[in-house]
């Protein structure tokens, strides 16, 4: 040993302290981490000497708080877990080989495809994706066919009786032409999905954009005319563009050149939110697709849930 040089930090005490930081309890993060609870006050009795602080705080009745020291510990301490448990899988762990086909909307793709290809790539390497780039109707029809392995939806198009975990949500903006004042005019110019969609799967009466739209517009009494259709996000959005229309799309994603938000302040109503489902095949191709469905909640779950 280098002297001076300070003692490295047990994983074992690390995850027994993160253990107690998120339970708040001594004694559910013993039963968490399968020791006792004279165990783990040991462990931490071990840890604050090896850093020479105090980092929990013991209060009335039992609880556990973490003072200033202690709140930074929690956050380098996942830190370093989480390399730890990445290393040991990444050496333990057999290759995987094959191909797993994923469906992703085509208002989410843009944003989010490129970070969930990026780590997917990292943690199976071997493994082939082949990506769907679509509307979710269609992207129901083809997981019910059996076409795709792991499918991204948007909620109220997800096929009955068919396992969905909620993965994200998005408030929906209208956007217009930075140039035009389409978005002032009565009856308001649209550029809108198609309210008979070809891909429309039989679980739903309507197609959810359009019909999210008109109800909105009609319930607040504002007039609107239909100026053009598009089942495609970039081909609503060409019409904004070029001034014909006001548009909506996800609050968050990225507009193209020529196009704004329209202001809450500027008479149009209110938009519902958007949910988005990851569903699963009924015979999925594994384990890739358990592995691709890890990264995708990896990815959505550094996401805020709900846009301010």
């Amino acid at each position: 040993m280098i002297m001076g040089m300070p003692v490295g930090l047990d994983v074992d005490l690390l995850r027994s302290f993160v253990a107690i930081a998120e339970e708040k309890s001594f004694t559910r993060a013993a039963a968490r981490v399968g020791r006792t609870q004279s165990a783990i006050s040991l462990q931490m009795q071990r840890l604050e000497g090896v850093l020479g602080q105090t980092v929990i705080v013991r209060g009335k009745g039992g609880s556990v708080e973490l003072n200033s020291e202690g709140h930074y510990l929690l956050g380098r301490a996942r830190e370093l877990l989480a390399l730890n448990d990445d290393i040991m899988r990444s050496m333990h762990a057999t290759p995987v080989h094959g191909t797993v086909r994923l469906g992703i909307p085509a208002e989410l793709s843009a944003r989010y495809l490129p970070r969930i290809l990026n780590g997917f790539s990292q943690a199976a390497p071997a493994v082939e994706v082949e990506v769907e780039v679509a509307a979710s109707c269609f992207l129901t029809l083809k997981l019910k066919n059996a076409e795709l392995d792991l499918a991204l939806l948007r909620e109220g198009l997800e096929p009955r009786q068919w396992p969905a975990a909620e993965i994200w949500r998005s408030s929906v903006k209208w956007i217009t032409s930075d140039t035009h004042r389409q978005h002032l005019r009565d009856p308001l110019p649209l550029s809108i999905a198609p309210a008979d969609c070809p891909w429309r799967p039989s679980e739903s009466n309507e197609c959810l954009w359009h019909g999210m739209v008109i109800r909105a517009l009609e319930q607040a009494g504002r007039g609107y005319r239909v100026v053009s259709t598009s089942a495609t996000t970039q081909g609503m959005m060409a019409a904004a563009q070029a001034g014909l229309a006001v548009t909506n799309t996800l609050a968050d994603d990225r507009l193209p050149e020529g196009l704004r938000i329209v202001r809450a302040d500027e008479g149009l109503p209110a938009l519902p939110e958007c949910r988005y489902l990851m569903l699963k095949a009924r015979e999925p191709r594994q384990p890739a697709t358990d592995m691709l469905a890890a990264q995708v909640h990896d990815v959505f779950g550094g996401i805020a849930n709900l846009d301010p």
